[in-house]
Order: C-alpha cells, then structure tokens, then sequence
C-alpha cells in the first residue's frame, strides 16, 4: 500500500498498521456511486444509514464521488467548479450537489468511522468547469491526435477562465482563477468555435512528465489547470490539507493521474500527508492497458499512490466477450497484481467502464462471479467492489449481490495463507490458499471455467488431511470432497462459472 514513511516511530507504527488492516483483515474498497444515479441528494443518506451493513459484509473503506460543485446541477461531480463547496453554498443552480448537502456528508462520514470504515475522496484536480466570467487572451489551436502540433497562427480569444465563486465569496480561500492559472480550454467564445486551444504566454506550455498519448496528453477537457503555475499548486495543494482537516478523510481516489503533472502528483501526495500525523492512503486512476507504463508510473511518482489495475479490468473484459475463445491460463497476465501486488487496487468494473460512458468495457454478467471470485479471493491486491455490481444500475437491482455477498463472507473467513495457482489449462483454471493457523478452517480452493464442466485436482496442503469440503457458491448442493493425505482433491465446477471450496465446518 502506498502510504509515505518519514523519520518518525509514530508513522511507521502507522504504516504497519495499515498493512495489518487491509492485508491481514482482509480489506475490501467499495466504490460507493454508479453514474446514473438519480440526481434526488439522497445519495449521502443512504451511505450513513448502510454503513453498519457495510461493515457487517467486510468492507473497510469507502470510495465517495466528486463531494465538491459541479458547473450544472445534477452533474456527477467531474465538471468540477468549486473545490471548497462540498454542498454548502448557492452556486451553480443549488445548495446540495448531487449527492447531497456538506452537513448530510459530514454524518456519513462519522457514520462509517464510527463503523471503521475508511473514507476517500474522489479528487477531480486536472481541469475546471463553469468559469464565472470570460476572459481575453491568445492561444494557439492543436491537432486533437497530436497536441504538440499547431494549427495556424497565434490569435485572441475569449474563453470561461474566470472563476470568482460568488456564491461561496472568500470563505476557506480568497483565491481567484484566471486564464494564466489554465495551460488550454476547449471553447472559443468569441468565435463560437470548439477545439484544443493552447494558451499562450511566458512559461505557459503543456506539462511535460504527463502520458505521452496523442503527443501529449495533459489536455483532457474543460479549462485544463497548469501545475507550472507556482499559486496554482499552492493552492489546490492548500485545498488537501483543508478538506482531508474539515471531513477528516482517510484519503483520496485520484483522478485522471496519467494527464496531471506525475511531480505534482506525488508532492501533493506528500504535502497533505506531512500535515497529519496519521496514514492518508491513496490510489490513482491511470488508465492504460500497459502493466510497463504503469510500472513506470509508479517509479516517476516513487510509489506515492497505488494504482487501480486496469489491464486486469481489460483481460476479464476480454474473457467475458471471448467465452470458450479466450485463453484462462492469460487471464492474469499483463496485471499490476503480478508485478506490483501491494500497489494494485484490483476491481471489475467502475463507472466509466459501465455501459454508455466514455470507457465502456464492461464485463459480461457470465463473467461477473468469477471476476469477484478472483479478485476477492487471490491473496494479492486491495479489491474494489462496484456500486453497480452490488446494488445495481439506474434503479434496477443487480443480479449479482448475492454471490459477492458470498464471497466476501469466504474473503473474511477463508481466504488466508499461502497461494498456488493452477493456470494449467485455457478453459479451466484454479488457486488455492493454505489457509493458516490464526484462522481456523480457513483455507479455500476455486475454480473458474469457460467452457465445459470440469474439474482439476489441486493440493491445498496436508494441514487439512482429512477436512471434508464443501462448495460454497451453490453449484453443488449437498456435496462434499474429502482432502487425502497428501493434502489433495479433485474439485468440479460447471461450464462458464466458478465454484469456491472450502472446509464444510462453520467458522
């Protein structure tokens, strides 16, 4: 887990108790929002009254949307307008942003600490929505595919820069933003034209240790904040520690890292943590399909966050469409898990792979238990469950809560001690945990097959010689294996699902 160790026994005694709770407790993330949710502010009620049920399910930390305004009401807080109005000020149409009001927040908050369930924030930092007032200035127009590369003369504009928050006035901060304070913008106003505009001036130029797609791609919408600008990194570096001291937060969800300043990221990483005297966690969302890019990443910021796992998200999306046709014995390959197992944040799906967004790739609900089996179940990772997937999408209930139910019950109880894979086959594959003594019965082996019923004989240790086991998901009722001397069994699972086995005694 990336969390930052100074000089201090107080914060490496911090440290080693974050490892404890989430590896040795077996820590499950939810992420609690989908992006249809209704726009009724009910959304940070809901959370305060589940919070007892969340914790009694074995989740441990809380994922919360964009708390902050947004530039419309019912936007689902990535248009952010104002950092500082977590739902408290008449701005943009509304006091309550979509989820809620800062005082409804403020008691889900305490609702899962009292609960010790973690809270982290979704921090929208690359970009700004819903300027104020326009102001003039000059800019260049860039190829959409190659940012680096300019189309025509410099000229002037009117562009949405100016960002007074009138509604909040100078409360938390007196700052103002202005165009020098945004490295591009995606409206010309004057000339009622859309694009890629560059703003031009002394030192303004995109940043330069950003991903390297479309030349450059620190440009992703809106009016683009430039981390160049020494008042601007103060400030929002001024922001973190003001909202993680007045919500007393746990952390933060970062978003879109792959198109801010990876300096900025991990400095303002460290300017937050210095200021408190307990962990304040971290994960970024750096979408790329590349386990090397990701891994280099993590080496630019020095492992300041984790990072969620996105090529394991791909690979069970591409499972999913494929059935019979994808190789299992591939289906780990390529993920951060395996390279970086204490910095990979695994997860299913989200809510910008769920379907009619930008990044839709979902996982098709065939695939659904066994890719929450996997992550939930394998010893390596920090396992992200999805709203959607759990309490389901546009108000209709999801079909899948009762096997994640399931299998977080076998994560809290059984899923300990060592593991062996048995990725032997391209249309049955399997794990096993040992279990281990501070558990007892614990100790688990699963399967997952994309064709035909079958079944593989997996060792799960000569501690459990003897043990009877039973399957845990519902597959085959009533049956039993018995482990042999040896510590082996034979353990079956039908076509295109997954089955979990473990000692039929209760815990």
């Amino acid at each position: 887990m990336a969390v930052l160790i100074v000089g201090s026994n107080f914060l490496s005694f911090l440290f080693l108790w974050h490892i404890f709770d989430v590896m040795m407790k077996n820590g499950v993330m939810m992420q609690y929002f989908e992006w249809y949710l209704p726009d009724d502010g009910s959304l940070w009620r809901k959370l305060a009254e589940d919070a007892r049920h969340l914790s009694q399910i074995g989740v441990t930390s809380v994922w919360i949307p964009p708390a902050y305004k947004a530039m419309r009401p019912g936007d689902v807080g990535y248009a952010t307008y104002d950092l500082f109005d977590l739902g408290e000020f008449d701005q943009k149409g509304s006091v309550r942003t979509k989820y809620g009001t800062r005082r409804e927040l403020e008691e889900a908050i305490r609702a899962l600490h009292d609960q010790r369930i973690k809270v982290y924030l979704d921090a929208v930092l690359n970009h700004k929505a819903g300027a104020d007032e326009k102001e003039t200035f000059y800019v260049k127009r860039v190829n959409d595919e190659n940012r680096n590369e300019q189309l025509g003369d410099v000229y002037e504009i009117e562009g949405w820069t100016h960002f007074s928050f009138p509604g909040r006035g100078k409360k938390y901060s007196d700052f103002e933003w202005h165009w020098y304070h945004f490295s591009g913008i995606d409206y010309d106003a004057r000339h009622n034209e859309s694009g890629i505009f560059k703003i031009e001036g002394e030192g303004k130029d995109w940043s330069h240790n950003v991903d390297r797609e479309k030349g450059n791609y620190d440009y992703l919408m809106f009016a683009n904040v430039d981390y160049k600008h020494p008042d601007v990194a103060r400030e929002v570096m001024h922001w973190g520690q003001w909202v993680v001291r007045e919500f007393n937060l746990d952390g933060f969800r970062m978003d879109a890292v792959k198109h801010i300043s990876r300096d900025f990221v991990a400095n303002f990483l460290r300017c937050v943590r210095k200021n408190f005297q307990r962990e304040i966690y971290a994960v970024g969302e750096c979408w790329k399909n590349d386990d090397g890019e990701l891994a280099f990443f993590l080496d630019e910021t020095e492992e300041q966050l984790d990072l969620f796992d996105v090529p394991l998200h791909f690979n069970l999306h591409e499972a999913s469409q494929k059935g019979e046709n994808f190789d299992l014995r591939a289906l780990l390959q390529g993920s951060l898990v395996q390279i970086h197992p204490t910095l990979a944040v695994t997860f299913v799906d989200n809510h910008d792979s769920q379907a009619g967004q930008s990044l839709e790739s979902p996982v098709s609900d065939w695939m659904k238990p066994a890719s929450y089996a996997l992550i939930l179940l394998q010893k390596e990772g920090y396992p992200c469950i999805f709203y959607g997937d759990y309490y389901g999408v546009r108000g209709e209930e999801s079909i899948h809560r009762g096997v994640i139910d399931t299998l977080l019950k076998v994560r809290r109880e059984r899923a300990y001690g060592e593991q062996w894979n048995y990725f032997d086959d391209p249309h049955v594959v399997g794990f096993v945990r040992s279990g281990d003594e501070e558990h007892p019965h614990s100790g688990l082996a699963l399967l997952i097959s994309n064709r035909d019923d079958a079944e593989k004989t997996m060792n799960v240790g000569k501690l459990h010689a003897g043990e009877r086991w039973e399957e845990a998901t519902g597959c085959y009722p009533g049956e039993q294996v018995t482990i042999d001397s040896d510590g082996n069994a034979t353990f079956r699972v039908l076509a295109g699902k997954v089955s979990v086995w473990h000692h039929a005694v209760t815990p």
